[in-house]
């Protein structure tokens, strides 16, 4: 299998709600592809973020939605220290929730936590330790 992933799809609540906050708080590109209940964001690298009822989504997974934390957060690494204060307020201001207040974090870089509107958890960070070329992660070898 190749080292790849191609969409992340959240569950949410509020199919109308979920798209507002993201094509419209947060200005991302929403794909022609979107259809009913499907709606799906076009990222860097050709990459997507995909928004599915939640209810529908675990069905179709055949799990049982028990609501809560997940264990997964995602992450929308940035270029400068200054972008992430930024893009937390820009978050914040299109609905979504301040989790953690972007501070220095002990591994070198600055970051915090926003929730969107159905509490998917969100990093936004600046890693010193990563290069971003054309808003793609380019990772050490």
């Amino acid at each position: 299998m190749e080292p790849r992933l191609n969409i992340i799809t959240l569950g949410v609540k509020n199919l109308d709600k979920a798209i507002r906050f993201y094509r419209d708080g947060l200005g991302w590109p929403m794909s022609g592809a979107s259809v009913g209940d499907f709606a799906i964001f076009r990222l860097h690298t050709g990459t997507a973020l995909a928004l599915y009822p939640r209810e529908l989504l675990a069905n179709d997974a055949n799990l049982k939605d028990e609501g809560g934390f997940g264990g997964v957060t995602l992450a929308h690494n940035v270029i400068t220290r200054e972008e992430v204060d930024s893009v937390l307020s820009t978050a914040v201001k299109a609905g979504g929730r301040l989790l953690k207040k972007a501070r220095e974090a002990e591994w070198g870089g600055y970051s915090g936590y926003f929730a969107d509107v159905d509490g998917h958890p969100w990093e936004v960070a600046w890693n010193p330790h990563f290069r971003l070329e054309q808003g793609n992660l380019l990772l050490p070898e």
